[in-house]
């Protein structure tokens, strides 16, 4: 099995002995990443090691904002309108205010199957 190498005390916990020390699956990252663009071919073993731990803290700061609307609202619940909310009021989520704003003008029931369409765009 291969090591993680000097970027493993970066990350700590994980769900099981069997699958390290990383909290998000590394072979479905590195999956997203080559999605990524054509141009993407060859990825470092560290580089979803370092993307694992980015995600873990958007994750905990997203939360982190959302528990404040809950809060505010006198609930002790996450709902997704914190989410959205916490995305709304904070400038570093912009980028996912269409994401927050097109799962809002649905009436989403149980049965319901939401698509969602996500702009690409070209880095190059």
């Amino acid at each position: 099995m291969r090591q993680a190498g000097a970027y493993s005390g970066l990350l700590c916990g994980g769900v099981s002995g069997r699958t390290g020390p990383h909290s998000l699956p590394l072979a479905r990252i590195k999956k997203i990443m080559k999605k990524s663009g054509e141009d993407v071919k060859m990825i470092s073993g560290e580089a979803p090691i370092i993307f694992s731990k980015a995600c873990e803290l958007f994750i905990e700061e997203l939360t982190r904002r959302s528990w404040i609307m809950a809060i505010q609202g006198k609930r002790r619940t996450l709902h997704k309108d914190d989410l959205t909310s916490a995305v709304i009021a904070t400038d570093i989520f912009d980028f996912l205010i269409t994401l927050v704003s097109n799962s809002d003008s649905h009436a989403l029931g149980p049965s319901t199957t939401t698509v969602m369409e996500v702009e690409t765009i070209d880095y190059s």
